[in-house]
C-alpha cells in the first residue's frame, strides 16, 4: 500500500482488479476543503486512459512489475513470441494485447515487457523505429501549398502518411507513440 501523496510517474497501481500505470499526477489544494491528488492512469488490460481523484493521504494498492528486455522473435499465428535477452526464455503475448503496434513489429526489434506474477501485462516499444519503404507512389511536383502527404507501404506491411518526397527504398524513422513519420534516414 502506498500513500496517494507518494505516487510517482511510471508506478503501477491495482484498482478494482485492473492494473494501471501512472502517466501523470498533480497535487491540488483548493481554497476550501482537503487537498486532493489527481492521477492520470493507463489501463494495461484495456489500453485506455482514465483520470481519478483521491484525497490526500488515501492509501492505494501499488504493485511491483518486473521489466524485462526482450527481442521480437516470431509470429506463431495467435501470439507474438519474444525472447528474453538475459535468460533466453520465450514470452508469448497475444496479438490482441499488442494492438495497433502489431503492423510495425519487425524481427529483431528490442523492447521491454512488463510482467506481473510472471505473466506479461504490457509491452513497452522503443519510441522510434527505422523501417524501409517498399512501395510509394510518385508525388506531384509543385503540390506543396498545403503540406500534402501520401500513403506508403513499409517492409512490415504497415501503411502510414509521409511527405511527398519519400520514395520507394527510402529508410524512414517512425514515432511508435503515435505511428507518425519523423524523418528520412541515410
Amino acid at each position: 500500500m502506498i500513500n496517494s501523496n507518494h505516487v510517482k510517474k511510471g508506478m503501477a497501481l491495482q484498482i478494482e482488479g485492473d492494473i494501471f500505470l501512472v502517466q501523470s499526477f498533480q497535487h491540488h489544494k483548493p481554497g476550501k476543503g482537503a487537498a486532493v491528488v489527481r492521477i492520470r492512469l493507463k489501463s494495461l488490460s484495456k489500453n485506455s486512459t482514465i483520470e481519478k481523484t483521491y484525497r490526500s493521504g488515501e492509501m492505494l494498492e501499488d504493485i511491483e512489475l518486473d521489466k524485462r528486455n526482450v527481442v521480437y522473435s516470431y509470429d506463431d499465428g495467435e501470439n507474438i513470441v519474444f525472447m528474453d535477452n538475459e535468460t533466453y526464455d520465450q514470452i508469448s503475448i497475444s496479438k490482441n494485447e499488442i494492438g495497433d503496434l502489431l503492423p510495425f513489429l519487425k524481427e529483431g526489434i528490442e523492447m521491454n515487457v512488463l510482467l506481473y506474477e510472471d505473466k506479461p501485462v504490457s509491452i513497452l516499444p522503443p519510441n522510434f523505429i527505422e523501417l524501409l519503404v517498399t512501395y510509394a507512389e510518385e508525388g506531384l511536383k509543385g503540390d506543396t501549398a498545403t503540406n500534402p502527404t501520401k500513403e506508403v507501404t513499409l517492409e512490415t506491411g504497415a501503411k502510414i502518411q509521409v511527405p511527398l518526397f519519400v520514395k520507394t527504398n527510402d529508410k524512414i524513422k517512425i514515432d511508435l507513440r503515435d505511428f507518425s513519420y519523423v524523418e528520412r534516414v541515410n
